[in-house]
């Protein structure tokens, strides 16, 4: 299923002392879970060194893609100059990058392998693959089978590994079995597996669901501490016998808070649910962006807003920023999107689609199109048609 997610002025970000941003506290080990509408441009130049994305993601899971293009006699460079990674540091253990380079480097990765498992497994897995499991599991009635449907299905794709979901003494218990020697993409491979199944089955409840531990079957990393991060600072476990996960088995038996319209929609950026710590929709957001994505004249404001919204507006920003999100990001990101699909559909000037983008002249909209994306909207739309000749 996804997952889904850098360029110009590269670099790593540094590797000690991150604070653990609830924005990205998940490293992003976006091993499987890929869908067909990802980081499909470069991102912002900002992207490897904003403070909003610490850099936690150890570079070994990025020395694992590298290796997986290795494999394959292709290059990485093109990937990593998407995700902002200098090619120089790959070498370096220390590094640590942010979640949206791992995230890009992946949805390159994924993409250009034809391979969701990143070279995990003998055979590839072709784009679309997690989606199927996905889909195999979305028309349970409750958490419990969804993850047992998952399990079975993800033998049918690859069968280097085992999935088995058990119960015991009020714990539920998530366990892979290796059938083969994994060699130096285990550690990537069962964390990733591991990471993507607790982030679909929270997913389906709607509900983040607490680690209690995890186990690996490998001594502690010199990355250990980003494991902390990964799985929400639960008990962790090395040198065990086998990877698991555990979790309260209370939650096997909620009822799913999704339907196949729902995972459509989230097929299309499925990253965040493996990257981040889950956490309930945002519905204001959700609100917000769709009143935002209606006006056709980008005329909303604060209080526009806030009164077909029945709030007030100190309500709305305060609302907002409880759900991670302020009224200009959102705006910006309505902007950008409606920017991006006129100048991928259409071929109106520059001009028009500032103008329908909401901006006072063309100027303003380049320089914040620009800011978005490092490419001006005539770059862009010229990368874009070249792409697909």
């Amino acid at each position: 299923m996804a997952r889904a997610g850098h360029w110009s002025s590269m670099s790593a970000g540094q590797h000690k002392g991150q604070p653990r941003s609830e924005q990205v506290t998940r490293v992003a080990i976006i091993a499987s879970m890929s869908t067909p509408s990802l980081v499909k441009i470069p991102l912002p130049q900002a992207a490897a060194t904003a403070s909003s994305h610490p850099a936690v993601t150890p570079m070994a899971f990025v020395q694992a893609i590298v290796l997986a293009y290795e494999r394959r006699g292709l290059s990485a460079l093109p990937a990593l100059e998407k995700a902002q990674i200098a090619p120089d540091l790959v070498s370096d253990a220390s590094q640590r990058i942010t979640a949206l380079q791992m995230e890009a480097l992946s949805d390159a990765a994924m993409r250009e392998l034809d391979d969701e498992g990143l070279g995990w497994f003998a055979r590839r897995l072709p784009w679309g693959s997690y989606g199927m499991l996905a889909r195999a599991s979305i028309g349970s009635d409750r958490l419990g089978l969804a993850l047992v449907r998952w399990c079975r299905h993800h033998g049918l794709l690859a069968d280097d590994i085992h999935l088995t979901l058990s119960e015991d003494a009020g714990l539920a218990t998530l366990t892979i079995e290796e059938a083969r020697d994994l060699g130096p993409m285990r550690e990537f491979c069962l964390v990733s597996v591991l990471c993507n199944i607790h982030g679909f089955a929270s997913w389906l409840v709607d509900e983040p669901i607490p680690v209690l531990r995890a186990s690996f079957p490998f001594e502690a990393p010199a990355h250990a501490s980003a494991y902390g991060i990964l799985f929400s600072a639960g008990e962790l476990e090395f040198d065990a016998p086998r990877a698991r996960l555990q979790f309260e088995a209370r939650f096997l038996s909620l009822p799913l808070a999704r339907d196949e319209a729902a995972l459509k929609l989230m097929l299309q950026r499925a990253l965040p649910i493996q990257v981040r710590p889950y956490r309930r929709e945002r519905r204001l957001v959700q609100r917000v962006r769709q009143l935002l994505a209606a006006d056709g004249e980008c005329l909303q404001t604060a209080d526009t807003l806030a009164r077909q919204l029945h709030m007030s507006q100190r309500s709305l920003h305060r609302q907002l920023k409880e759900e991670g999100a302020s009224l200009q990001a959102l705006k910006d990101e309505v902007r950008r999107e409606r920017a991006i699909g006129l100048l991928l559909r259409t071929s109106r000037p520059i001009k028009r689609i500032a103008q329908a983008c909401g901006f006072l002249n063309d100027k303003s909209f380049i320089r914040a199109f620009r800011l978005w994306t490092g490419l001006s909207p005539s770059e862009f739309r010229k990368s874009l048609r070249a792409s697909q000749t």
